[in-house]
């Protein structure tokens, strides 16, 4: 049997960075940019407000481009306040590199199982360990966005497991994959349950 996962962001990350007003490094943004032009140069922001203090931090995103060199696309997305824009440019690693800031996304992402909370649960696949539990179940776990997320959470979330239970289930090697499910992935990849 296969399964199709998605990691699905449900809100922007958190921006990480020092707040020149206080001592937090916590910064929300909603998707609003600032647009600046200087005769033929342009530069453009995305806003993040600070979660203490509300001090507004502007993530980089042009610094005085020549405006025709700015498809116009862009700059309509920009002036809209697209967050699918904000979105696509926080995950950017240039633009985290350039703004020196790091993304959050505890949160900020749900995993949607295909219309069921649980791997076990209300698709007539008995529990890992239940009596008359046998044969395999692969699953394929994909990613909407750049979200770092540890595959042995991915899994214990899906499963309706804990995450000792999930890790059990690996050392005894009733969970494989071909990738290392102990540190954190942002991009697919596949594991199979051995029930």
């Amino acid at each position: 049997m296969l399964e199709n996962w998605v990691v699905v962001p449900t809100c922007l990350p958190t921006v990480l960075r020092r707040c020149h007003a206080c001592p937090s490094r916590r910064f929300r943004t909603s998707g609003k940019f600032r647009v600046n032009a200087h005769h033929k140069l342009i530069d453009a922001w995305l806003l993040a407000l600070c979660a203490t203090c509300g001090e507004t931090a502007k993530v980089t995103v042009l610094e005085r481009m020549n405006v025709r060199s700015v498809r116009p696309e862009l700059l309509d997305r920009l002036h809209g306040n697209d967050p699918g824009l904000a979105a696509e440019l926080l995950q950017d690693p240039v633009v985290r590199r350039r703004s020196r800031i790091a993304l959050d996304w505890d949160n900020a992402w749900r995993l949607d199982t295909g219309g069921s909370d649980h791997l076990d649960r209300g698709r007539g696949l008995p529990c890992p360990g239940e009596a008359g539990s046998s044969g395999k179940t692969d699953v394929s776990v994909r990613f909407a966005a750049r979200v770092p997320v540890r595959p042995v959470r991915l899994i214990a979330k899906g499963c309706g497991l804990s995450r000792a239970g999930a890790e059990r289930l690996i050392t005894e090697g009733r969970i494989v994959s071909a990738v290392r499910l102990s540190g954190r992935l942002s991009g697919d990849f596949t594991f199979t349950l051995k029930l």
